[in-house]
C-alpha cells in the first residue's frame, strides 16, 4: 500500500472540512503537524520550533505556511495536486503574520488543531488578537466516519495483525522472558506487513492483571495465562489493534469458566453494535454479562476506542457517552477481566459499523488459546 491515498481523497476531505468550518461559524482552521494534517493532505510533517501550518479558510483556497528548509518533506504530501498555495518562509520572517494574511485578515473565530503546541499557539494568538478555539469539534465528525479507502486500510491492518497472532503460540515457551517474546512479536509485526510497531503488551501471570503492562524480564511458566495486545500502522498509516489471551498448558477450571463469561461479554457487545445504538449501550452490553456472573468489579476500563491514523481516537465506547453510532465508525470492542496478583484476560477486535450491524476486522478465534507445554 502506498504512503498516501489518491489526491481525490484529500480534495474531498479539504472540501468537507471547509464546509464544516463555515457551518460552525468559524473563519477558518489552522492545522499544525499531527494526525489532522495527515488526514487532510497526507503530510507527515513534524512540529519543530519553526511553524508549519495548513490554513483552511471557511471560504477561499487553502494555504500552507512552511519553512523553506521543510519544502522537500512537503512534496511527499498531496499538496501539489490539490491547488494548495505554498508560502515558504526563511528565518527572520514572521510566519504567524503569513497565517493571518492567508485567513484574509479575519481575526476572530479561528480554530486550531488540538495538537498545536503552545510554542506556536501563543504567538499566533498574539497576531490574531484573540485566542483561537479548538478545531476538534469540526474535524472529529469527519475523522470518525471512515471513508472506503480508510476502511480498506484498516481491513488490511486487521488481517496483518491476525497473521501475527497466528504465530504467537510459537513464541510462548516456558523459560523465556516476556521481553524475549515481545522482541519476536515485534519482528513478526513488521514481517506481516506493518510499517512499524506501535505497541506490544505481553502480560504473563500476575502481569496480565495490569491492562497497560508492556513487557518485563519475568520468565514465562507452565500454567500462566498470558495477555497479548499488539498493533502497528500499515501504510498509509492506519493501525491494527488486537488482543488475544493464551494459556500455557490447560487452564485451571475456574479460569476457564471466567474466561467463558468474558467471551460472552465480548460477543454481546459486538452484537449490540449498529447505527442508532449509543456508545454507552455497547459498553453496557459487555458489563451486563460480566455483572450477572459477579465479575463487574474486575472490568476496570472502557469497552472500546476509535482507531484510524491514531491508535486511540473517537468514538470512545464508554459509560456516559450517548453518541449514536453511525455507519463508517470503526472502534475496538475489548472487555477484560483482571484479578490483582494472579491473572487477567482480554479479548479485542476492531469492528466497523455497517448499515445494519457490525463487521469485525479481526478473525482469529476468541477462545482461550491453549499452548502445549
Amino acid at each position: 500500500m502506498t504512503s498516501r491515498f489518491d489526491s481525490s481523497v484529500y480534495a474531498h476531505r479539504l472540501a468537507a472540512a471547509a464546509t464544516a468550518t463555515a457551518n460552525a461559524g468559524l473563519a477558518g482552521l489552522v492545522i499544525s503537524p499531527g494526525y489532522d494534517l495527515r488526514y487532510l493532505i497526507g503530510s507527515r510533517a513534524q512540529t519543530f520550533e519553526r511553524l508549519t501550518a495548513l490554513v483552511l479558510p471557511a471560504s477561499g483556497s487553502p494555504t500552507i505556511v512552511v519553512p523553506r528548509l521543510e519544502l522537500a518533506a512537503l512534496r511527499e504530501s498531496a499538496v501539489a495536486d490539490l491547488g494548495v498555495t505554498v508560502r515558504d518562509w526563511v528565518d527572520g520572517e514572521d510566519p504567524y503574520r503569513m497565517v493571518a494574511e492567508a485567513l484574509g485578515g479575519v481575526r476572530p473565530t479561528v480554530a486550531v488543531t488540538d495538537s498545536m503546541p503552545a510554542l506556536h499557539l501563543l504567538p499566533l494568538a498574539d497576531v490574531l488578537g484573540s485566542t483561537p478555539v479548538l478545531a476538534t469539534g469540526v474535524l472529529r465528525d469527519l475523522r470518525m466516519i471512515k471513508d472506503p479507502s480508510e476502511i480498506e486500510a484498516l481491513r488490511t491492518a486487521g488481517a496483518a495483525i491476525d497473521r501475527v497472532h497466528a504465530r504467537v503460540p510459537e513464541f510462548l515457551v516456558p523459560g523465556r522472558t516476556e521481553a524475549e517474546v515481545a522482541a519476536d512479536i515485534a519482528e513478526a509485526i513488521v514481517a506481516e506487513g506493518h510499517s512499524a510497531v506501535a505497541f506490544i503488551i505481553v502480560g504473563s501471570g500476575p502481569h496480565g492483571a495490569d491492562p497497560h503492562h508492556e513487557c518485563s524480564d519475568r520468565v514465562l511458566q507452565a500454567g500462566d495465562i498470558v495477555v497479548v495486545d499488539i498493533g502497528g500502522p500499515v501504510e498509509p498509516g492506519y493501525h491494527s489493534d488486537s488482543t488475544r489471551t493464551y494459556s500455557l498448558g490447560q487452564p485451571d477450571p475456574e479460569v476457564a469458566q471466567r474466561y467463558a463469561v468474558l467471551q460472552e461479554a465480548q460477543r454481546a457487545a459486538v452484537s449490540r453494535v449498529r447505527p442508532g445504538v449509543t456508545a454507552e449501550q455497547v459498553d453496557a452490553a459487555a458489563r451486563e454479562v460480566l455483572a450477572a456472573a459477579g465479575l463487574a468489579e474486575h472490568f476496570v476500563h472502557r469497552t472500546g476506542h476509535g482507531i484510524g491514523l491514531s491508535v486511540h481516537e473517537e468514538p470512545y465506547i464508554v459509560a456516559g457517552n450517548d453518541m449514536a453510532l453511525r455507519a463508517g465508525m470503526v472502534f475496538s470492542v475489548e472487555p477484560g477481566i483482571y484479578f490483582s496478583g494472579t491473572w487477567g484476560a482480554r479479548i479485542e477486535d476492531i469492528v466497523v459499523v455497517t448499515a445494519d450491524g457490525a463487521q469485525s476486522l479481526n478473525n482469529r478465534p476468541h477462545d482461550l488459546i491453549v499452548v502445549p507445554v
